[in-house]
């Protein structure tokens, strides 16, 4: 397909909207309008507030601010008061004449600045009910602070996985699985850069350091036009700016962990910095019980993140930001009787530098260039003999991003992004002595992926509103490649080869996004959303592998790209003046051109591995409820989500359906956070789920005395049900007044009853086949029984 007409199209679809718009308004053109424009900041930090509300008291128009605090708004002239609210922030009322175009930069405080007899409005929480935006969370960083955390270590990944719609991969895993889709289908940015490997310790923990971050929101259905390339959920995460008027400086110290982050303004109210940085001391605690004369001597697991970020305003519409991540996990094995030296070292690295630029009082553009790199090695010495084995993916991106405000009734969003890819899947080199080993078996695959956006965000009336969208997304694999032809037996035979740039396979195709919201009153509304998405990178996983041999593969002549249509419609209903939220969902996704390993498959890495994929097709639907309160001593949510999960390949089952590992039936979660008195806060988190579907044996043979096993179907059975109760409390001491700092401890409790929960089963084998007295029995394993653990933070 011809990249130019794509490109002509959607430019034309962008006029022919904007000259729909001056047509529905011309009638309102006959009284003078003017735009209200600016930022929303924080009073005491300077930094910028994501989704702060502007409205216009006495009337139903309203905006929000952007991901970086920027509004607008258009009214007749006239006399106005402008409300600005923002949750846990003290209202604005400003008062305004309105007669020409005006800038107002809001400037909000929050509680906690400001003194005890003033009383913190939090912002409406009307954006459940008003927006056309469903299946959207969004989890204010303190909230997330406050709930109880494993070893005492905040993850947002964990609190995530407490939302409805949203499941776990298992004990420990920090992987998420939203309605039905893969681990590798939600997109997960930080700063607009796209993040791989979301764990640290084999998932346990994520790699987000909560003290760098600013703003977390997770979308599983009605994805906006600006999002692409994943087919489940949008996870975007937003890092801290800096205080651009005062140095700050805080952090902690837990069991396992210490963290600090310093932040402060290098030009006062114009530009800041922050640098936190967090590792772990778990070598360091075990080297005193590990002797020099112990055969394990050298051997350790640390990990490590680093957040940094600075940026610089030019003047009011011009302004330049820089941020980057580094994080490392480094597992070391040691055993000196054999000789045997491994290290392994896996981690992400980002970069982003962006461009804000506000063109007049109705335009806002970024520009924004990403770099992020994911890699996996494997290094073993043993005897003089060497061996390497990597993986890995690379990107580089350029995106422009407009927020177009024409009418008060209209928010319009477009622009486009060029992503350069390249993938390193299972690359091997060694040596011993004096003689290499590097087979020419790299496979190192390249790709161009891009994608152009238009979207508008339509209230058509009071009752209704449209947000309608279109994406065009393209995928091109292109040289240096080769590809072999292969016989009955797989032996090659012929090959053929592409020059660098060439192309080998393109795939492209629109991406329409519709959703609708319709008013029933004030307090209720209906909502529905239908998207089409494209993905055409993969994550391919072999269960059975012991290391964490799981590749990102790009899209192929053999490798098709992934398809998505997700239907939702749902209830929403605030009570008691926005004090409770209510939503009631129900969807269905349809998925195709999944991708699996074949059966019997083990890692090789002199084959390309496309060559052991199979592909076939998932759908999931399921019912979701969600209840949150959010004003009060005592705040929290309950979330439900009754659903399931199919999978079904031709080449895998014998072509039967099966239940994908993480369908779960029922999943609950119930978080409750509660504030005693000034000095303590306490909360609670309980979650129940289904067992995961798993795989066991049904038979076991004898062939020549060997065991043999026959397995059962795939996923026909289920581990047993998991459930855990979490406890935190959290002790703030009364500040010294002749002190700048103030700490706090966290206690927390994780399995409070200590359930033990399934992480495998696997069968032990006793006795003798030949004696008669072979005996063979299923046995669970558990790992965390009930942890308690402490932690200090301090804050100057």
């Amino acid at each position: 397909m011809n990249i130019n007409k794509i490109v002509f199209t959607l430019i034309a679809i962008f006029f022919i909207s904007y000259h729909s718009i001056a047509q529905v308004d011309q009638k309102k053109q006959n009284s003078k309008r003017h735009t209200i424009n600016g930022f929303v900041r924080d009073g005491a930090s300077g930094e910028s507030l994501i989704g702060a509300s502007i409205s216009i008291k006495g009337k139903s128009k309203g905006i929000t601010s952007n991901q970086f605090g920027f509004y607008s708004i258009t009214v007749d002239e006239g006399t106005y008061d402008i409300i600005s609210t923002f949750i846990g922030y003290k209202s604005q009322i400003i008062s305004l004449e309105i007669i020409s175009d005006t800038t107002i930069n809001i400037n909000l405080l929050s509680g906690q600045n400001l003194s005890e007899e003033v009383i913190i409005t939090s912002k409406k929480r009307e954006n459940n009910i008003k927006t056309t935006q469903m299946s959207k969370n969004v989890l204010p960083i303190e909230q997330i602070k406050a709930v109880p955390a494993f070893l005492g270590e905040v993850d947002l990944l964990k609190v995530v996985q407490l939302l409805p719609g949203v499941k776990n991969g298992g004990e420990g895993s920090a992987g998420i699985y939203v309605r039905g889709g893969g681990a590798d289908q939600n997109l997960i940015m930080l700063d607009d850069a796209v993040v791989y490997n979301t764990g640290h310790l084999f998932g346990f923990f994520s790699i987000f350091n909560s003290d760098a971050i600013k703003n977390v929101s997770l979308i599983k259905g009605g994805m906006p036009a600006q999002y692409g390339g994943r087919l489940s959920s949008v996870l975007d995460i937003s890092m801290k700016d800096g205080n651009n008027k005062k140095f700050q400086m805080e952090g902690g110290i837990g069991l396992i962990a210490s963290r600090l982050s310093i932040q402060g303004p290098i030009v006062k109210n114009k530009s800041s910095f922050i640098i936190s940085a967090r590792r772990t001391y778990i070598d360091a605690l075990t080297k005193p019980f590990v002797s020099k004369s112990s055969s394990f001597n050298g051997s350790g697991y640390y990990f490590y993140d680093l957040n940094t970020k600075l940026n610089y305003e030019f003047n009011e519409k011009n302004k330049l930001y820089l941020s980057g991540y580094f994080g490392r996990d480094v597992f070391d094995f040691a055993n000196s009787k054999q000789d045997l030296k491994i290290n392994i070292p896996w981690g992400n690295a980002t970069g982003t530098i962006r461009w804000n630029h506000v063109f007049n009082k109705k335009l806002f553009a970024n520009t924004t260039g990403i770099f992020n790199d994911y890699r996996f090695t494997f290094n073993a010495l043993q005897n003089n003999f060497e061996i390497k084995l990597s993986s890995g993916i690379q990107d580089l991106s350029i995106k422009q991003d407009f927020d177009f405000y024409p009418y008060s009734k209209h928010k319009i969003k477009f622009g486009g992004i060029y992503t350069y890819h390249k993938f390193y899947p299972s690359v091997i080199s060694g040596k011993q002595d004096s003689v290499v080993f590097n087979p020419q078996n790299a496979q190192i695959k390249f790709a161009r992926e891009g994608g152009i956006y238009f979207q508008d965000d339509w209230e058509l009336n009071s009752k209704i509103q449209v947000n309608l969208g279109m994406r065009y997304s393209f995928f091109q694999q292109v040289g240096p490649n080769k590809i072999y032809s292969t016989d009955a037996n797989g032996n090659s035979i012929d090959s053929l080869s592409y020059k660098k740039g060439e192309q080998v396979k393109f795939y492209g195709g629109f991406e329409p996004r519709f959703s609708l919201r319709y008013s029933i009153n004030d307090k209720t509304s209906i909502k529905t959303s239908v998207t089409r998405n494209l993905q055409y990178i993969h994550l391919v996983s072999n269960s059975g592998s012991t290391l964490p041999t799981d590749l990102w593969v790009p899209s192929t002549y053999k490798v098709k790209p992934q398809i998505s249509w997700l239907y939702a419609a749902g209830l929403f209903r605030n009570f008691k003046n926005n004090t409770y939220e209510t939503s009631f969902e129900l969807y269905y996704k349809q998925m195709d051109n999944q991708i699996e390993y074949k059966d019997g498959y083990t890692p090789n890495t002199l084959e390309d591995t496309e060559n052991s994929f199979v592909f076939g097709k998932g759908w999931s639907y399921g019912t979701e409820l969600f209840i949150n309160k959010t004003k009060g001593r005592l705040t929290g949510w309950v979330g439900y989500s009754l659903s399931w999960t199919w999978r079904k390949f031709p080449d895998l089952n014998n072509g039967e359906k099966y239940p994908a590992k993480y369908d779960r039936r029922n999943d609950l979660s119930i978080v409750a956070l509660y504030e005693l008195n000034k000095k303590w806060k306490i909360s609670a988190s309980f979650v129940y789920g289904t067992g995961n579907a798993t795989s066991l044996p049904e038979r076991f043979y004898l062939i020549q005395n060997v065991l043999t096993q026959e397995y059962s179907k795939i996923n026909q059975y289920r581990l047993p049900a998991y459930h855990r109760l979490d406890i935190s409390a959290i002790l703030t001491p009364k500040k010294n007044a002749n002190r700048k700092w103030k700490t706090e401890w966290v206690f927390s409790l994780y399995n409070a009853y200590s359930r033990k929960n399934p992480y495998f089963i696997y069968f032990d084998q006793t006795g003798s086949a030949s004696q008669g007295s072979l005996q063979i029995q299923a046995k669970q394993v558990s790992i965390f029984p009930i942890i308690p653990a402490v932690t200090w933070n301090f804050k100057f």
